[in-house]
């Protein structure tokens, strides 16, 4: 593993799963309220709830395992504590995770956080044990929905695939993750056809039988959601490896490695937002969808624009300044 090379890769992969975040963390940011049946609100509900809804935050909390393994190991290698330089790291993800918690109470750092706590033990155990307990304790969960629980296997899921240095030669293994990811494909196509018989056409705001109804529906999704997660990441792997599809989405890459500064900004943008045009209960779900591609376009632009002047994003400094008890250069050295 190369000390302090970044996986592009991951940085990909962040920014994807952050844009399908922000797409569900609007809805009960704003007090979007719930749609009539048979308007082209229902049917956005439909397509977040089967699409997007527990598929995109099981991937970046499955990149935050992923990440834990690779920032200790990297920094064992280098002759520093690895194990004392995390508990900064995430002591200062909690902290911030406590101020984002006042404005976004279904905020993720601070669970993140305590998990990451938990799993430390984990980072010496055999790679194949990490494996089958985390998925089988991720498929218990997923069976009964425990969506809060479920990022505890994730995260070891995360560890077990730095320890099989997955993420690293992807190109030399592209037969194996297009299988991977064709067998996902089947599976989640077979899974959402599954979750598709329980549509609800009554969203939960009528009787307690809507609500039952809908309550089911949702279930099935967190159920089946790492299923879909796993082929979302296959596929955005695959097509990665071509040079065409890496340069058109670098911007997705810039956003990725800005992870912490956009997911904080996120809850920033959508608050300021909704206070200005009063959009707090009075703003439908096409519209926050329309939010949504907006604010996408300013961190987007945002992002590619800082990473050509600075070393690491705002917040992604201020973590490392904690983290290393260092304050390292923001900005890029000019020389060639």
């Amino acid at each position: 593993m190369e000390l302090n090379k970044r996986i592009d890769m991951l940085d990909y992969l962040r920014g994807f799963a952050l844009m399908g975040i922000i797409l569900v963390n609007i809805i009960p940011l704003l007090s979007v309220k719930l749609p009539a049946p048979h308007t082209i609100n229902s049917s956005y509900w439909r397509f977040l709830y089967l699409f997007v809804e527990g598929r995109f935050y099981t991937i970046f909390t499955f990149l935050f395992g992923v990440g834990f393994y690779i920032f200790i190991t990297r920094a064992n290698a280098k002759g520093r504590n690895g194990f004392v330089l995390f508990l900064r790291r995430i002591a200062a993800l909690f902290i911030i995770g406590l101020v984002h918690v006042q404005f976004h109470p279904g905020e993720a750092l601070t669970v993140y956080a305590i998990c990451g706590l938990l799993i430390l033990p984990f980072y010496h155990v055999n790679k194949m044990v990490n494996l089958v307990f985390g998925t089988v304790l991720l498929m218990i969960l997923a069976i009964v929905s425990f969506k809060l629980f479920m990022v505890f296997p994730l995260m070891l899921l995360g560890i077990a695939a730095g320890q099989y240095r997955v993420f690293e030669n992807l190109r030399q293994h592209w037969k194996t993750t297009a299988i991977f990811t064709g067998v996902m494909f089947l599976l989640s196509a077979s899974a959402l056809i599954c979750q598709y018989q329980f549509i609800p056409v009554v969203f939960g705001n009528g009787s307690e039988g809507d609500y039952q109804e809908t309550q089911h529906f949702l279930n099935i999704g967190i159920t089946i959601g790492p299923i879909i997660s796993a082929f979302y990441m296959g596929l955005m792997i695959l097509l990665l490896q071509f040079p065409l599809v890496q340069k058109v989405l670098s911007p997705l890459k810039s956003y990725g490695r800005m992870a912490l500064t956009n997911y904080i900004s996120q809850t920033a943008f959508i608050l300021l937002v909704g206070k200005m045009l009063h959009l707090f209960d009075n703003i439908t779900y096409i519209q926050s969808l329309y939010l949504c591609l907006a604010i996408y376009f300013v961190q987007l632009i945002f992002s590619t624009i800082w990473l050509r002047f600075f070393r690491f994003g705002p917040l992604e400094w201020m973590w490392r300044v904690v983290t290393y008890f260092e304050i390292p250069p923001l900005k890029k050295s000019t020389k060639t």
